[in-house]
Formats: C-alpha cells, structure tokens, sequence
C-alpha cells in the first residue's frame, strides 16, 4: 500500500515522503496513529503542489538572504572602548552589541545566540566576525575595535563602557 507520511517515522522516512509499505503495518500501525495517510490521487496532487511552493518560497529566501549578505559584507563597524595600555579592552564587545549595530545599520533583525558566530572581542584591531543568515549563507562582517578618542570617519559609531 501506497502512504504520504504525515510526521517522521524512524527507519521509514520523514514527513511528505511517499512509501510503498505492507498493508498491514500501514491499516494496524501507520494510519491509526496518525503517521501515515492512503496515498490517493487527489492527495498526491496536493502534495506535488506543496512541495512546488515550498521549493519556491525557499528560492525566494535564499535570493534575499543572498542579497543580505552582500550588503553585509560591505559594512564595516566601528566601536570604541576603553583600552588598556596592553591593547586589551576592559569589558568587550560581545555578540549582543554586534547584533544591535547590526541591526541598525542594515535595518534587519539579528539574534545574538543563532546569527552571531563569534566569540566576545577583547582586543583593539580588525576583526572578522561571521555572520549566519541560514545554515546555507554565512557572511563575514568587519568589526573595527579602536581605542576611545581616536576619531576616524567610519560607518557606525558605538560607544561601549
């Protein structure tokens, strides 16, 4: 018997598939749990049409993501803090105020846990932060970490204490 999986079956395959089972496994196990339903015509129609506009729609995202991370790639921000003698920052600059910048600059939204790859920056220089727009683009962004009172013309400013 023909079935469309309705949730993920172990050993079986996940949810959308179609597969050719026994028919009893299908009657006794699949169907009354609801993992499975008959495939019939009408249903498989309806199916190839879901998985045509999901193709899309993740088409779509990925062109925009793709377009995001070219903006991304050509910004460049700029922080000031506090510094000591040695180069190294009392505090840092951690995911959250990237994320913020970010934000500002380019007008999206970004999570500081899920798009921010990076560690906290503890030091004055030029850093490189990776930037995850999907698990398919990632982007390197240019984060500048300089001394305060050293004023030099730059996209964003931030002051960090």
């Amino acid at each position: 018997m023909k079935v469309i999986l309705v949730s993920d079956v172990p050993n079986l395959g996940r949810a959308g598939d179609v597969k050719e089972v026994a028919d009893g496994y299908a009657r006794n196990y699949l169907i009354p749990r609801g993992l499975a339903k008959q495939a019939t015509p009408g249903m498989l129609r309806d199916l190839k049409h879901r998985q045509a506009t999901e193709a899309a729609q993740e088409e779509r995202l990925t062109a925009r993501l793709q377009s995001l991370a070219k903006r991304l790639s050509q910004v460049t921000l700029v922080f000031d803090a506090k510094v000591s003698e040695k180069g190294r920052l009392f505090g840092s600059i951690t995911t959250a105020d990237i994320a913020e910048a970010l934000e500002r600059t380019v007008g999206e939204k970004f999570d500081r846990r899920k798009h921010i790859l990076c560690e906290p920056l503890r030091h004055i220089g030029e850093h490189l932060v990776p930037v995850r727009l999907s698990p398919k683009v990632t982007v390197n962004v240019r984060v500048v970490v300089r001394p305060e009172g050293e004023a030099t013309a730059e996209s964003t400013t931030e002051h960090h204490t």
